[in-house]
Parts: C-alpha cells; structure tokens; sequence
C-alpha cells in the first residue's frame, strides 16, 4: 500500500526524488528501535536522506507544514527514541555513511552519521590510531546515534562517554538552518558549548549531518583477569578495591544467570557455579603490573577462581562472554533491557533490588554491566506472547527504576530517554530543571517539530 502523495509528500518527491519512500510495507523496516515497550506510529514518508542538502530539503519542507520528523540511525536504539510517530517523516541518515577525512596529526576523523562505529574505528586501526567508545552495538550502530544519545560501551570509567571524543558539529535546525558547533581546537571556551547540547539530545534539538571525532594512540599493552566469585557482593568488593590499586580500562561484571546463558551458547567453560563474574581489562604501558594488582584485589575479595593473561588475542577471546551476553539471553525468550546506573558502592544495593523484584513476580533476569561506573543492564526474560507475563516484565522494570532512583542513580546510564523512560525524568531531575530543557529545545526548535514527546 502506498500513502498519498499530495502537499508535503509530493513536495519531497519531487524534490528528492528516489530518496523518498512511501510504501508502507518498505516503510515498516523504519518505524521501530529495539525497544519492545516503546509504541510506534505509522509515517507519511521515510526520507534516506543522501546528502545534507537532502537534510534541509526535509526540515524546511516538515517545518513549512508542520510535520514532525523522527531522525533515524541504524535503528539499534533501546529507548524507543527513533520510533515513527502517526504522520510523521522519519528521516534516515543510514546512506550519510562517508568518512570524509582521518587526519592523522590531528587524531581526529570528520565522518557523516551513518558511519558504523566499528568501521570508524577499523580506518583508525589502519592508521594507527584508536577510535574508543565502544557501545555493545559497535558492529552496527552508528556515530550518528551514538552522538544522539551519547552511548557509553566498556572503557567508559577510564576514557569516558562518546561526548568525551568529540570536537566539531555540524548540524541542520528544525527550518533548514546549518549551523557548526565547537572546534578543531585541544582547548576552545568560546560561548556556549552547543556541541555538548546537541550529544545526548535525542534528534529533539537538531539533525547532525557531520562529525568530527577525536581519536587515541591505541595502548601499547594490554592485560586481562577473569575473576569468579560465590556472591555478587563480593564481586563489588573486589571492584572498589581495583579502584584503589589500579586504572582498568574496563571491568565488566556478569551475573549466575548470565553467565549460565552465555555458556549455554558458547560452551566457553565458564564457573557456573559463581554467584557473578568480573572480566578486567588494563591497558598502557603498565597494564601488567595493574592486572597483576586488580588479581591481588580480587583475591582479597574471596575470588574462589582466577585467571590472568598478557596475550592480546586471548584477552579479546575472554572478553567475547561479555560481549555476547545480552545475544545469550535472547536466546531464552524476549527480552527486555534495562539500562541503570548507581554509586560504585551502592551497586550491592542495587544487585540485592533486582532479585528480590525478579523473584517477587517470578521472571527470569540476568544482570551484566559495567561495574566500574555503575552501570548495570538488569535483562527481563520472559514470554512476549503471554499477557500476563508481559505485564509481570512492565511492573518489574518500573520497580528496577524506582529502586534505581532510591539509590541516587540516573534512569540511564547510556542508551537515552526516549520515549521509555520519559516519564522517569522528571522524578529524577526535578520540574524547574526540565522546564528550563523544554525551554532550551523551544530556542533550537520553536514549532516542536523535532522528536516530539522524547528525551525530554
């Protein structure tokens, strides 16, 4: 079935040309993230937008008519926050996919949004140099995205968040107006950092068409530990007191469900007796001496099971059980993803949350994350076809995020707001400092054009 093409859509046609589509059974691949809680509507069109001129087109034309626009990456989102909305244009950056320059001097690549972040980091790779956020999704996510809601990924406790890596934007407002923001510049103080609005904005304050990101010399050394413990809280333990002896790059903390899940895939032989496991990483020139000391932490904690390595590929090899934890999970029914973040310390706290909520309504959950920031992926395994399952997973996810926010957390740590978790935010941020986000996205966006009713 095709949408009517009159006023606005026929505009984009002619204009754009093949870039637009209206079928609406092409347009389904468009119109939902991965988030199974999040609704989606039905678009009027799906702009592949191949150029920034093709960006403009759009806006000036949604603007004109006040037509909404959902700006769309690969879709891998978690938030529903690139979800079409009823009469929509949702505009795909997927065929923005250049990697327009890597300079080398500089360390710093300018890419359009489409860009993969796994390939990203392979140009840098051939270069010698290292591109660092690294979200679960880097294989298919895109820089876009990951500037959209700021994605975390392992290293974020030593070399931070995607808004940490990058220097330059430009980006279209909601009229069709171009606008660049921050520098090429190490240091730059110049008015308002427009740069570091725009990363974690959700598509609500602009649409980015390029980037430019910073990039590292890659590590000279790494090394990896793998620790089991009998209770998670001991795990927690042994993670505050690394923090005291050692930089890791990464430490990444899976649960018995998990780890269960993942050796059920992988027949990798993993402790299944352990109550949790670690999987540290330490990088530089130093990462020996820092693996041996995170083990000595460990061991101290009541590791009941250790094992460290110097060997780049066997640590990768190690490090492979975190990264396909979440992939382990689905494979034992739907899933539904938190995304929570606490104090170090009251990580504990949080843990003992989770199961007592999985108990109480008698879902499966497996919890992995990133414990040297607190960031923990609590994982709802249950029966989508089944209703009353379904509602037991909703009421689970809502008390996660209350016991997160009773524990001074944040509702996320690095998948965004979207649509999911819209209603969270004021509770945690407060009405005066989200009136003054809604008046800061009415300055880029007065018409509201732009991802309305997500982020903020």
């Amino acid at each position: 079935m095709t949408v009517v093409t009159t006023g606005p859509v026929a505009g984009l046609l002619a204009a754009l040309g093949d870039a637009v589509m209206t079928d609406s059974d092409t347009m389904i691949a468009y119109t939902r993230d991965q988030s199974l809680l999040s609704p989606s509507g039905h678009p009027i069109a799906v702009v592949r937008a191949r150029t920034t001129d093709h960006v403009v087109t759009t806006l000036k034309t949604a603007h004109r008519y006040g037509i909404p626009v959902v700006t769309r990456g690969a879709g891998t989102g978690l938030a529903g926050g690139a979800n079409a909305i009823d009469g929509c244009i949702v505009l795909s950056t997927e065929k923005l996919d250049r990697i327009l320059t890597i300079d080398q001097q500089s360390r710093t690549a300018t890419v359009e949004p489409g860009v993969i972040n796994g390939d990203l980091a392979a140009a840098a790779a051939d270069r010698g140099l290292w591109y660092v956020p690294d979200p679960g999704s880097r294989a298919v996510s895109t820089i876009g995205g990951n500037l959209a809601t700021n994605a975390g990924g392992a290293c974020c406790a030593k070399y931070g968040v995607t808004g940490d890596h990058v220097a330059r934007i430009k980006a279209v407002l909601a009229d069709g107006r171009i606008i660049h923001t921050g520098a090429a510049t190490r240091k730059n103080v110049a008015g308002l950092n427009l740069t570091q609005l725009l990363v974690g904005s959700e598509g609500t304050l602009a649409v980015i068409v390029e980037a430019t990101m910073r990039l590292r010399r890659p590590p000279a050394r790494t090394a990896t530990v793998v620790a089991a413990f009998a209770e998670p809280v001991q795990a927690v333990d042994a993670v505050i007191a690394i923090q005291e002896v050692a930089d890791p790059s990464l430490v990444e903390l899976m649960d018995r469900t998990t780890v269960s899940a993942v050796n059920d895939m992988t027949h990798m032989g993993l402790d299944q007796t352990a109550g949790a496991l670690l999987l540290i990483q330490c990088d530089g020139d130093a990462a020996e001496q820092e693996a041996r000391r995170s083990a000595d932490a460990c061991r101290a904690a009541a590791a009941t099971e250790l094992y460290v390595s110097a060997d780049p590929a066997e640590g990768h090899a190690l490090m492979q059980a975190r990264s396909v934890a979440l992939t382990a999970l689905e494979r034992r029914g739907s899933t539904l993803l938190d995304d929570l973040a606490v104090p170090v310390p009251r990580l504990p706290h949080m843990l003992d949350a989770i199961t007592r909520i999985a108990d109480h309504h008698h879902l499966l959950v497996g919890t992995f994350g990133h414990a040297a920031d607190g960031n923990l992926h609590p994982t709802i395994v249950f029966d989508a076809a089944d209703p009353d399952a379904t509602e037991r997973a909703h009421q689970a996810f809502d008390e996660m995020v209350a016991g997160c926010l009773a524990l001074g957390g944040s509702i996320t740590g690095e998948h965004g707001v979207g649509d999911l978790k819209r209603r969270y935010l004021e509770p945690m941020i407060g009405s005066v400092e989200r009136s003054l986000m809604a008046e800061v996205k009415a300055a880029f966006d007065p018409t509201g054009i732009l991802n309305p009713g997500r982020a903020i």
